[in-house]
């Protein structure tokens, strides 16, 4: 052994730059396992609750829909209609649609997370598709009482998809306690904006949180070792020491 060199100052080897060769071993496995099974779950129960609702009453609202909508216009206030008008925007139009997704993407690129960004907008495009269908298919009339104006298919909310798309998305892309706890505040708070200004039906809401989030688990399946290899891979990056820190 040389003598003259010193481990603690010497950078530390690099590991495999193939995000599919540093995943971890139960990352690997996780392909086309349990994630596959679950989401494909959560989809399911989406496209079966919209039958339910056709089926029991021909779109119209269930006990629970009904006893929830009585509960919001009785609580109705201008203090909790401007919160309800923001996650309003921030759901769809340019901001939920373009603006947001492209924010997040251009990010991910930033921080050299190439499988992260696809990974995200194939579950952003796969999810709003899939709630065109079943608006289409069940046809679903929206609550009387609503106070902004919104297009035909009430079932299921595509606000709360899309919302419950991103949160799982990102809390699978970056896997920390505050991310999913942000996510999960951020789905509820859009389940509740949606019902309150009367665009959607509380089994509406549930049916989009139960697509976007069984989507954005479906497509993780394939993607979970390259996922976490990129994990690895940038937090190995962020630990190693700078050349210039060697060099001083």
């Amino acid at each position: 052994m040389d003598p003259s060199r010193n481990p603690e100052t010497e950078p530390t080897p690099p590991g495999p730059t193939r995000p599919d060769a540093a995943a971890d071993v139960p990352a690997r496995r996780i392909a086309r396992r349990w994630p596959l099974i679950s989401g494909a779950v959560a989809v399911l129960l989406a496209f079966l609750l919209g039958a339910l609702i056709l089926t029991r009453g021909n779109g119209r609202p269930i006990e629970a829909d009904a006893e929830w909508m009585e509960e919001i216009l009785e609580h109705r206030s201008p203090v909790w209609e401007v919160p309800a008008l923001v996650m309003n925007f921030l759901g769809a139009g340019i901001a939920g649609v373009i603006v947001i997704p492209l924010l997040i993407v251009v990010t991910l690129l930033v921080l050299k997370r190439p499988w992260a960004a696809l990974y995200f907008v194939i579950a952003t495009i796969v999810s709003a598709g899939l709630v065109q269908l079943l608006k289409t298919l069940f046809g679903r009339a929206r609550p009387e009482d609503m106070l902004i104006t919104s297009d035909f298919g009430s079932f299921p909310s595509g606000h709360v998809a899309n919302a419950a798309t991103m949160a799982v998305a990102l809390g699978i892309i970056f896997p920390w306690l505050w991310v999913w706890i942000a996510g999960a505040v951020y789905t509820v708070a859009m389940m509740v904006s949606r019902t309150y200004l009367g665009a959607h039906w509380l089994t509406d809401t549930v049916g989009g949180l139960l697509l976007g989030v069984g989507v954005a688990v479906v497509l993780w399946a394939p993607l979970a070792a390259k996922l976490d290899g990129e994990n690895t891979i940038a937090r190995r990056r962020a630990a190693s020491p700078s050349p210039r820190t060697h060099g001083q």
